[in-house]
């Protein structure tokens, strides 16, 4: 015991057990870092996404410490500025923590207490209504992956700078689920069906496709940001139009192409279709190689996910914001009670096999019916209402 305590350093020394214990206690939590970092320069307020080695995924904490944040200075007067980043050098966000989801809803059905299943989607829909009525300038810097939950991290926000890293996805149809997070109004509102075929086929925007697709609001160099970072919060006068003129300021004089410029005649003629079942016809009457592949594609995906996600879209184009996040609400709890989400975790996520064995496994064999369920009220009242 003597040896020990002449190991310790000098600043625990002389302390009884309790002392000791508390003051080793304080030392521990003081060295764990958050995952959600804040730098104040006077009226402006950067925020850093820190989980680089889960590539910044966003999970209930990181919701929970993030939302009265925002909130705190959304009501301030003394806030007029709010910029959204990641660390490390290869994501923004590459998501929610869906396995941490699917645990809590299994946990649950075999008794346990669990209800993080329900509150990270509540909460998580709740953080992203705040970003889409935040009434600051919000600024995303979403250099890197940006997915699913990232999405709803700035895409719902008023400016959105990619870079040539950035890759923008909203692949949930793969993994038995369905483009959430506000998905329902951002993509419903592109212009050309696009939303749709995002939304569907889950395609990968590289670069400036995020910026050409609409998902971005600016294209700037990734060597640039922290220089644009400085000029953001070194402003003195902070309103929408010279935020977005400072960022203009930073655009290189070319931007790359948009990757689907080819096929966007396509995409507006069949992606408009009223149904799954009339997209995969108008691709076969399209007959090229580009159709063949989104038809191979389509293919791959949960049946029922690409039915719940046609009508998600096609609804969400008619509702109004806050109701958008109703209906997505509803849906996340019906997929977790099926068996599609289930098992593209296991495919995509846990044995990473990629093999899903969807269940209903065709398009034919997904009943009407199910689809109207998926969009009922949750039952006892327990709809989000924002």
């Amino acid at each position: 015991m003597g040896s020990s305590v002449r190991n310790l350093p000098a600043v625990f020394r002389g302390l009884n057990a309790k002392e000791l214990c508390q003051k080793m206690s304080f030392s521990m939590s003081s060295t764990v870092r958050s995952e959600i970092l804040v730098d104040c320069h006077g009226s402006k307020k950067v925020v850093t996404l820190n989980r680089p080695k889960a590539l910044n995924a966003l999970n209930l904490s990181m919701v929970r410490e993030f939302y009265p944040k925002l909130q705190e200075w959304n009501s301030s007067s003394d806030v007029d500025l709010v910029i959204l980043k990641g660390s490390g050098e290869k994501a923004f966000c590459a998501g929610g923590d869906v396995l941490a989801v699917v645990r809590s809803f299994k946990d649950a059905e075999n008794g346990k207490d669990c209800t993080m299943h329900k509150d990270f989607f509540r909460e998580e829909y709740i953080l992203n209504h705040l970003i889409g009525t935040f009434n600051k300038q919000y600024v995303c810097l979403i250099d890197g992956i940006v997915m699913g939950g990232g999405c709803g991290l700035s895409v719902n926000g008023r400016f959105r700078v990619a870079t040539e890293k950035t890759m923008l996805a909203m692949p949930e149809t793969a993994l038995g689920l369905f483009p959430d997070v506000g998905g329902s109004y951002f993509l419903s509102r592109l212009k050309g069906n696009l939303g749709m075929y995002l939304a569907l086929t889950g395609y990968r925007l590289l670069g400036a496709d995020a910026f050409h697709a609409g998902l971005a609001t600016h294209f700037v160099e990734s060597a640039q940001l922290a220089k644009l970072e400085k000029e953001l919060v070194s402003m003195k006068d902070v309103n929408e139009n010279s935020v977005d003129e400072v960022i203009r300021s930073f655009e290189p004089k070319k931007i790359p192409e948009f990757s689907l410029s080819k096929n966007l005649s396509q995409i507006r003629d069949a992606f408009g279709a009223r149904s799954v079942e009339d997209i995969l016809s108008s691709l076969e009457k399209d007959g090229s190689e580009w159709a063949k592949k989104q038809t191979a594609l389509l293919g791959k995906m949960s049946p029922t996910s690409l039915k719940v996600t046609h009508r998600q879209i096609t609804e969400g184009s008619k509702m109004n914001y806050a109701k958008i996040f109703t209906m997505e609400y509803r849906l996340t709890q019906r997929f977790l009670a099926d068996k599609d989400f289930h098992e593209g975790c296991r495919a995509i996520l846990i044995d990473k096999d990629r093999n899903p064995k969807w269940n209903p496994a065709t398009l034919a064999d997904v009943k009407e019916s199910v689809i109207d369920h998926y969009f009922s009220p949750l039952p006892n009242n327990t709809d989000l209402k924002l």
